[in-house]
């Protein structure tokens, strides 16, 4: 699968690396223990199986509209198949604009039933994942909030990448101006 994200700029990053390396120290799951020179704090907007031609042109046009300002609504658990501890973004209509073009994008080339339906528009929720594990509960009755350092109340999502699961390759795309 080939991931299409938005990394932070350096002084989010900065912080989210905090967050992982405190929760890390307190012997709870935590990104900080991934241990992928590719791991980097960013927000997943789809993943899919190949980035063809139309869909790689379209991430371009995107990238050209990058930075785009974040805004970082509070602490996140989810219970899917794995527990999720993340940061919440607000989903204002600008990040909802751009998260669609890239879903269309991806959507428009890609075999039906490929796409997590998790990224599919109207579902998907936008966060910065500060740990994840397999078991279920793991961050339930934890005082995890005081653990963590205050985050960035705004962020700016700079650069658009995509993450290849099989090869480790990335690819990023800078905006041009």
């Amino acid at each position: 699968m080939r991931t299409v994200e938005l990394l932070l700029d350096e002084a989010a990053d900065l912080v989210v690396r905090e967050a992982w390396r405190r929760l890390a120290d307190a012997g709870l799951p935590s990104q900080a223990r991934h241990p992928s020179p590719t791991n980097s704090p960013h927000l997943t907007l789809a993943a899919c199986p190949e980035l063809t031609a139309p869909i790689r042109w379209e991430l371009a046009e995107v990238a050209a509209s990058l930075p785009l300002p974040a805004r970082i609504t509070g602490l996140v658990r989810f219970e899917r198949p794995t527990t999720v501890l993340a940061w919440s973004l607000e989903l204002d209509s600008v990040l909802a604009g751009l998260h669609r073009r890239v879903w269309e994008a991806v959507a428009s080339d890609s075999p039906p039933g490929s796409l997590s339906p998790f990224h599919e528009p109207g579902r998907w929720s936008p966060h910065i994942t500060l740990g994840r594990t397999r078991r279920a509960g793991a961050f339930a009755g934890r005082r995890v909030p005081e653990l963590l350092p205050t985050p960035p109340l705004s962020v700016r999502l700079a650069t658009l990448r995509s993450f290849d699961t099989e090869t480790g390759a990335l690819e990023v795309w800078e905006n041009p101006s």
